[in-house]
């Protein structure tokens, strides 16, 4: 939504396995809320405090509202609750909607279907969160590589 929790970690732990993975020169990551509350704030602190206990650092990241133009500009556009996939799914171009998944569409392991969202709970929710993310992201990067570098 805002850019500042779930979608920076996302962002973060996908980048730093495609950097573990060599493959840098080959994905760009981006994150975006759907929400203009945020824009140009770093991640939460708790996200952060949470990604570095982990080895991942967000701290470069800033909070950006998502644009119809990320449609053609990513191959994935990933949505981490089904209101925001509503939202994007309204502003997805025509013919570009096969982009648009949830999240945790790549991570079957984990039952839940959307990323909740920790900014009103503890720091608990961030762990959680990061564990989703990881799994989503393995995932992801398995996908990539199966549809776009074989």
């Amino acid at each position: 939504m805002g850019n500042i929790c779930r979608s920076p970690t996302a962002e973060g732990v996908f980048r730093h396995m495609v950097n573990e993975h060599h493959l840098h020169d080959m994905i760009v990551t981006d994150s975006a809320g759907t929400h203009a509350y945020h824009v140009g704030e770093p991640p939460d602190r708790r996200a952060q405090a949470t990604a570095k206990n982990r080895g991942v650092d967000i701290s470069d990241i800033s909070a950006r509202r998502v644009a119809s133009a990320d449609f053609k500009k990513f191959d994935y556009v990933l949505a981490m609750d089904r209101d925001n996939y509503a939202i994007l799914d309204d502003l997805c171009p025509a013919g570009l909607g096969d982009k648009l998944c949830l999240f945790l569409d790549f991570a079957p392991s984990v039952k839940q279907s959307e990323v909740p969202d920790p900014y009103y709970g503890g720091v608990k929710g961030f762990e959680v969160v990061f564990d989703m993310v990881e799994q989503a992201s393995l995932g992801l990067l398995q996908d990539i590589k199966n549809k776009h570098l074989t």
